[in-house]
């Protein structure tokens, strides 16, 4: 590794902590381009717009929580180059190593001793008014279909691979990835899923019929949803940061994208520590 990028949360109460590690790895001769979002930090530093950042490094360290990862995640040619993210955040679920970790994890990442995690996404399209070049978008985490606080109930006809699965009568419907299954879809009844798995999970929010339950399907699959319902206040809203109006028979078309998110895993944890460490199992 010769470069190495820097991506932070705007406004954030860690700029010592950057200009240690910003320190580190120009003294030891590695070229640092920065997000020239954040303020000054060191002068050896070469600011640099972060869409363009995965092009230009062999490394990126992410500074924040798991809302700045997520929008790390759908950087052009991110699946370039591995992703070591550093938790800043309240909770952080992807952003697994610590603040006070850094330092250890980062020397043996530059020492090539360390594992990479493949984290699958999702390609959704927004098709309207028939047209099949409509807007396309990568989550790391979720796709969901949802209304607005004085919308009714929607009615959303939904497709696995073309065969007719369900008119979910509900708040809305969650397609989610094994990462994202610790977000809303959980937060919504579904299923926490390994990360490793090939798979994605469906979960209706608050659906009118009790039997509608959260359901795993293959990640080969394409699912298509309808908005059958007239409503002017549902939205498609992907990884919670990119949002945009639908109205009645527009579809939402969902498959395995090709980009991966390539994740520097803590040797210091199992993704079932920090389970048990964010979500307080076998406390009382």
């Amino acid at each position: 590794m010769k470069h190495i990028g820097i991506i932070a949360k705007k406004r954030i109460e860690a700029v010592d902590l950057i200009r240690q590690v910003v320190d580190h790895l120009a003294g030891q001769g590695y070229d640092v381009l920065i997000d020239h979002n954040l303020p000054h930090i060191d002068p050896r530093c070469h600011p640099v717009q972060p869409e363009f950042m995965p092009q230009q490094v062999d490394l990126i360290i992410v500074f924040g929580g798991d809302g700045t990862l997520l929008s790390v995640a759908r950087l052009e040619h991110i699946d370039m180059v591995p992703v070591l993210a550093v938790n800043l955040g309240s909770l952080g679920f992807l952003t697994e190593i610590g603040a006070d970790e850094i330092t250890a994890v980062l020397k043996k990442v530059l020492e090539s001793d360390y594992v990479l995690d493949k984290r699958m996404m999702l390609e959704v399209t927004l098709v309207k008014n028939g047209d099949e070049q409509g807007p396309t978008f990568q989550a790391l985490n979720d796709v969901v279909v949802n209304k607005g606080a004085l919308a009714r109930m929607m009615d959303l006809d939904t497709y696995v691979n073309d065969n007719y699965l369900n008119r979910f009568k509900a708040d809305g419907l969650i397609i989610c990835t094994p990462t994202g299954s610790t977000g809303y879809s959980l937060s919504a009844g579904g299923p926490i899923v390994y990360p490793s798995l090939h798979l994605f999970s469906i979960t209706p929010i608050c659906p009118h019929t009790l039997t509608n339950r959260p359901l795993i399907i293959s990640d080969e699959s394409i699912i298509r949803i309808e908005l059958m319902s007239e409503s002017e206040d549902v939205f498609l809203t992907v990884d919670g940061q990119v949002g945009v109006r639908i109205k009645r028979h527009d579809r939402v078309i969902v498959r395995k994208s090709e980009k991966t998110l390539s994740l520097v895993k803590s040797p210091f944890r199992s993704y079932f520590e920090i389970l048990k460490k964010k979500l307080k199992w076998g406390e009382r």
